[in-house]
């Protein structure tokens, strides 16, 4: 990727260094974790030590079940809390909107915020700390209070929060969803934390017995060892206000400018200009670049978070996504800006 730019981190971001050297020690710990010998002890307790680092990266005191990422990690919480009723927002990831069947639909404003969102009573709702389209946050201590208020339990889609990003998540929420290949470590392993496991349902042997499968100790060890390598957060901040305005001055338009953001992930439209075919021309221009949900970039379909922030079928077919990473560079972002504007004019604009 020496001669390529890239910025689709929201989708996964390289391993870390550290992250692939305690994956690799982890593979020399090949034991079983639930065997009892002596073997099995020590993948055991290396398995448990992790648990402990990954708990504390995200400040989190409560349990801790394993998961092969956070696409699981919803699953089990959605299929398995016991409360009777469901609620989702209208902008939810695609692995949550596949489990809402019968569930009652949150609508968002044009910013992509639920706003004053009624919240049915003895539900389990769920609700992305950021919204992995947009980059859009919702305030997860005010939406804590209101569904507690109603008597229902409160599930975040953390998958994009850096860890220690928010307190007040690990604070409110019932159950959090979180992912190691979005913060550096390896594919194939999450998490779900549980604030109190008498309101999920066990449903398998091992995780205690609310997972079936042996434990995936490298991972487990690769995610505890991305998460002691601290995000920079201010230097995202500064990338994506750079990239802004870049966008802006090249007659762009910021989706969901009027709400707090992520601090590395930014939605924008470039009217005239179609997202598949910006993506093919910028691809082929040396950027990887994304449109669509975090997990379905090679996805050109309409997305339905933007129709359901209020978005014309012509508009919502002309966003593209950029996100950050700890190596993305001022000098890539000016690189990219520099592109982005020249096929931007009027000359050069492509449609499908």
């Amino acid at each position: 990727m020496a001669d390529r730019i890239y910025l689709d981190h929201a989708a996964t971001t390289p391993m870390l260094p550290e992250a692939m050297a305690a994956a690799a020690q982890g593979m020399r710990r090949w034991a079983n974790p639930s065997s009892p010998h002596a073997e099995g002890r020590a993948a055991r307790a290396a398995l448990e030590e992790a648990r402990a680092r990954i708990a504390a990266a995200y400040g989190w005191e409560r349990d801790i079940v394993l998961t092969s990422g956070a696409s699981e990690s919803l699953a089990l919480a959605m299929t398995r809390a016991m409360v009777p009723g469901r609620a989702v927002t209208a902008v939810e990831h695609d692995a949550v909107m596949r489990l809402s069947e019968g569930a009652a639909l949150l609508p968002v404003d044009a910013d992509g915020m639920l706003g004053e969102a009624v919240f049915p009573p003895n539900a389990l709702v769920t609700v992305q700390w950021a919204n992995s389209e947009t980059g859009v946050r919702q305030p997860i201590a005010d939406i804590a209070g209101r569904v507690h208020a109603a008597g229902s339990l409160l599930l975040v889609d953390a998958a994009q929060m850096p860890a220690g990003a928010d307190p007040q998540v690990m604070a409110h929420a019932d159950f959090v969803a979180v992912s190691a290949h979005k913060r550096g470590g390896p594919p194939g392993i999450g998490a779900l934390l549980v604030r109190d496991f008498a309101t999920l349902s066990p449903t398998g042997g091992q995780e205690r017995g609310y997972r079936p499968g042996t434990e995936n100790l490298p991972g487990a060890l690769g995610y505890a060892a991305a998460l002691a390598e601290p995000e920079p957060l201010t230097h995202y901040e500064r990338l994506r206000a750079q990239l802004d305005d870049a966008i802006v001055a090249a007659g762009g338009e910021i989706v969901g400018a009027n709400s707090p953001r992520h601090p590395a992930i930014g939605a924008y439209r470039m009217p005239g200009i179609a997202s598949a075919a910006a993506l093919i021309q910028l691809d082929s221009a040396g950027f990887a670049v994304s449109a669509g949900s975090a997990c379905a970039s090679g996805s050109l379909k309409p997305s339905h978070v933007l129709r359901a922030m209020g978005m014309s079928d012509e508009a919502l077919r002309e966003v593209v996504r950029f996100s950050f990473g700890r190596t993305t560079t001022e000098t890539e972002i000016a690189t990219f800006a520099a592109a982005w504007r020249s096929m931007a004019r009027p000359r050069s604009r492509i449609t499908i």
